[in-house]
């Protein structure tokens, strides 16, 4: 057998495709872990570092801001790598930032060692979906995709919260070493079991910044950011939004955290199918009209603590519907060889929306009465996505090749063709 994908699809596209992504999906665990975890040890950084609780809160902005500036352009340094040598090397490079982090003794440098792994992530988690896509097949992307999107659903749900305990126990640096060490064991399991993926012939620069000229991508790049930007409004501020209900008890707020990340990673496995059967532009209208009317019940569940349980998880379930069929998506309207890059600007996009919704919603609770009132603003942000990704995906198959079959014309950005469903 040939050790990259492209040579033998059959054999990397039968019953392995799993193993493949299951591994990948490893790594955006620990990946996630980190980029969800600071949030949870920010009291003790605090007191470790001898900053503000408002300085220590930085850690994250810089990560975020890192991510989605490096994102892009790692794609276009790493462009020419195989997909197998991209993903290690980006594991190596968290796992240096958090090591730094944890030894860091001044908050400077722990700001500078959060680029780092911030650089790290940036490489994995872009080129691990738009590898578990080359692998499956055009057929089984969808679920390819959602497979990897699990280790952040995971990561939300399990890894944050262990890293939170860790953190406790331990002081937060050990949740550092924690992060290290499961980059450290998933680094050669990648190396030695994932088949050498090269993602076509390395264009030029030039081509490989081609799909930033193309509208469909623009718009897809578009609805991520409006998209992520209600979701993450009322996530962000869970613990404000559901007071009412929590009565500030941390152990309550910590359980919608559980019951949303849960719900998450059932929403999207279900979209990966669904993105395969029926074609990802569909799953993300569905999806971000969904979370308009569920964001709208929160209004009305937020006061009674069960109510509050029911609309999170069905929060979870719309948030990450969204992921992978927008990733599936993107791929889809890449030229060949450049589909690590259009992934990478998809992350960067939802990555910026994090850092915008935190600040909306800052500027949100100084101007409203009531944290309520981020609940129609996310709204208004999910059914703009809505309309945008029903919009463009309409005027992208307008502007589809005349040439073309009708089956694939029939296609929703790669979904099954009609005559196969």
């Amino acid at each position: 057998m040939s050790d990259t994908a492209q040579a033998a699809p059959d054999a990397t596209r039968g019953d392995r495709w799993r193993a493949h992504t299951t591994v990948l999906a490893f790594g955006t665990f620990a990946v996630g872990t980190d980029a969800f975890v600071i949030a949870g040890l920010l009291p003790d950084i605090s007191r470790s570092l001898h900053v503000t609780i408002a300085a220590a809160g930085q850690l994250v902005s810089v990560f975020s801001i890192a991510y989605a500036l490096l994102s892009p352009v790692l794609a276009a340094l790493t462009g020419k790598w195989s997909r197998r040598s991209v993903l290690v090397t980006a594991l190596v490079v968290f796992a240096v930032g958090n090591v730094v982090t944890a030894l860091a003794p001044s908050y400077p440098l722990v700001l500078t060692a959060r680029v780092v792994a911030a650089a790290g992530a940036a490489m994995f988690t872009p080129n691990a979906g738009a590898t578990a896509a080359a692998v499956a097949g055009a057929e089984r992307r969808g679920r390819a995709i959602a497979i990897v999107t699990v280790g952040l659903t995971s990561s939300l749900a399990l890894g944050a919260p262990l890293g939170t305990a860790i953190g406790n126990a331990w002081g937060w640096k050990a949740t550092m070493w924690f992060v290290t060490a499961l980059a450290i064991v998933v680094a050669p399991v990648i190396a030695l079991r994932l088949p050498d993926v090269r993602l076509g012939a390395a264009p030029g620069l030039r081509q490989r910044l081609s799909p930033l000229t193309d509208r469909r991508v623009a718009g897809v790049l578009a609805g991520t950011l409006l998209a992520f930007i209600g979701i993450y409004l009322p996530y962000t501020y869970i613990s404000s939004v559901f007071a009412p209900a929590t009565g500030g008890d941390g152990g309550k707020v910590a359980l919608l955290l559980l019951v949303f990340g849960i719900a998450g990673t059932a929403g999207n496995l279900t979209a990966g199918r669904l993105a395969d059967r029926h074609g990802p532009r569909r799953v993300v209208v569905c999806a971000t009209l969904g979370l308009g009317a569920v964001f709208l019940a929160m209004l009305a569940g937020r006061d009674w603590f069960p109510a509050a349980v029911l609309v999170v998880a069905l929060g979870g379930i719309g948030s990450w519907s969204v992921t992978a069929p927008q990733q599936h998506r993107i791929i889809a309207l890449a030229p060949a060889g450049a589909e690590s890059l259009v992934v990478s600007l998809n992350a960067a996009v939802m990555y910026l929306a994090i850092s915008l919704s935190s600040v909306i919603g800052a500027i949100g609770l100084d101007a409203f009465s009531s944290p309520a009132y981020l609940l129609p603003v996310a709204t208004v942000f999910v059914v703009a996505a809505a309309a945008l990704t029903w919009v463009t995906g309409r005027a992208g198959r307008r502007a589809a090749d005349p040439a073309a079959s009708a089956a694939e014309r029939g296609r929703d950005e790669v979904g099954t063709a009609p005559a196969a469903r």
